[in-house]
């Protein structure tokens, strides 16, 4: 997600690097790359020239002290234009109300039915609801049967009553809903083209009825610029309340992302960021345009861990890295519960400096971390405790019991070792930004 364009707004970034002072004519080259990697990454036009313009009347009129370096100023400058551009801060979604209703529209094939359990799922594990998913895409084959098999994994329920006229499905599924005590109401609606007349006077039917407390328009972020039209459409016979940008996770450069909010004031309220009924993320602004520099986006690792690693745990262990008493017990630990948490490489993305080290390309085998599990598994508990005891010998009966090569015992010392390191780095506020 935003490798392409934050590569290159990085690269630019570091033209300023050494400079004494920031003056028109050096960073010239440095404005001209951002323009051109915003740009080619698919924002729209106006939203680039305005971005540029800000950022350089704000940079000239800098005044870079003795203690200040020019480059750490213009990424600060950058970073803010990105989080303006993004909507300065995040909109979270309407859960007070009881029942609370969110409709989801959209154009056909953009991901609403797959975003409707996604959200079900999150309100349900966050909020404590209790949802119904309500089919109401009556024209798409298999529509409904994919809702009911999305609750049927989540043990969620799905109101259905075929294809009859969805404002009647509505209507029942709200009764439903009373009865059954069901909190968090989501409609899923058939896809559609904002300029289809008779399929969006449908929408105006199930809004009229439900008084939805959330439209949420769900836009596929490889749309491109396209995505302007089609909300700005949408908005103008619904009144969206926020956007969902799905597929985030796949081989799209993001531009939409900085220019929706800019240019619609729509907020966006989730990013998609893999397939899986887990994959819904709130959208910050300040972690997303983090993201995008490359600093990381720790925050959003917490969050994802905070449901299933112990907090005694977590502190027990974060005392040993401050005495740097971290061994390969408490990290056969945090492998297991890393396993909780979906791909690897998705968690790895989001820390500081990823990038620049390559783990945003790396494609891990789930096989790779069987492997850890079984080498960690064949030491005794004292060599895990003091991995530095683990000479040739032991080596080797360690490769016999985990039935893998001494040469990939080696090589997982030697990256407990560095991973030791950089926990103290971080632990001592030592760890530099990537630029």
């Amino acid at each position: 997600m935003f490798e392409y364009m934050g590569d290159r707004l990085s690269n630019a970034i570091k033209n300023i690097r050494g400079l004494g002072r920031i003056t028109e004519e050096n960073i010239s080259d440095a404005m001209r790359e951002i323009r051109m990697a915003l740009l080619e990454a698919d924002v729209n036009y106006q939203v680039v020239k305005e971005f540029v313009k800000n950022v350089k009347e704000k940079a000239l009129g800098l005044d870079v002290g003795k203690n200040l370096k020019p480059d750490e100023l213009f990424i600060k400058l950058v970073k803010d234009e990105l989080i303006a551009l993004l909507g300065e801060t995040s909109v979270p979604l309407e859960t007070t109300k009881n029942p609370t209703i969110i409709m989801l529209v959209g154009l056909q094939g953009s991901g609403k039915t797959t975003t409707c359990g996604k959200i079900a799922n999150l309100v349900r594990k966050k909020q404590k609801k209790s949802p119904l998913l309500v089919a109401c895409d009556i024209y798409r084959p298999a529509a409904i049967n994919q809702l009911k098999e999305i609750g049927s994994s989540l043990n969620i329920p799905v109101f259905t009553e075929g294809k009859i006229n969805p404002t009647e499905i509505v209507e029942h599924a709200l009764n439903y809903a009373k009865e059954n005590k069901n909190d968090f109401i989501i409609i899923d609606t058939a896809g559609r083209l904002h300029i289809d007349e008779e399929l969006m006077q449908e929408l105006k039917e199930i809004t009229n009825l439900a008084h939805p407390d959330e439209t949420l328009l769900v836009v596929d972020a490889m749309m491109g610029q396209d995505a302007i039209n089609v909300i700005t459409g949408f908005n103008e016979t619904l009144t969206l309340t926020g956007t969902v940008l799905t597929k985030l996770d796949g081989n799209t450069k993001g531009g939409v992302a900085l220019s929706i909010r800019h240019l619609t004031n729509v907020p966006i309220k989730f990013v998609g960021d893999s397939e899986k009924l887990d994959g819904l993320s709130e959208f910050h602004p300040v972690r997303m345009a983090e993201r995008i520099l490359d600093m990381g986006d720790i925050m959003s690792i917490a969050e994802k861990v905070e449901n299933i690693i112990d907090e005694q745990e977590a502190t027990r262990q974060m005392d040993r890295m401050k005495k740097g008493n971290y061994n390969l017990e408490d990290f056969l630990t945090n492998l297991k519960q890393i396993k909780k948490l979906g791909p690897l490489e998705n968690i790895l993305k989001m820390l500081p400096g990823a990038r620049k080290m390559g783990l945003n390309n790396i494609d891990i085998d789930p096989k790779q971390m069987a492997h850890i599990e079984a080498i960690i598994l064949s030491m005794t508990p004292y060599e895990r405790k003091h991995p530095d005891c683990l000479k040739a010998s032991r080596k080797i009966r360690v490769s016999k019991g985990s039935g893998r090569p001494v040469e990939e015992i080696n090589r997982l010392l030697k990256q407990f070792e560095e991973m030791k390191k950089m926990m103290k780095m971080m632990q001592n506020g030592n760890l530099k930004l990537p630029f």
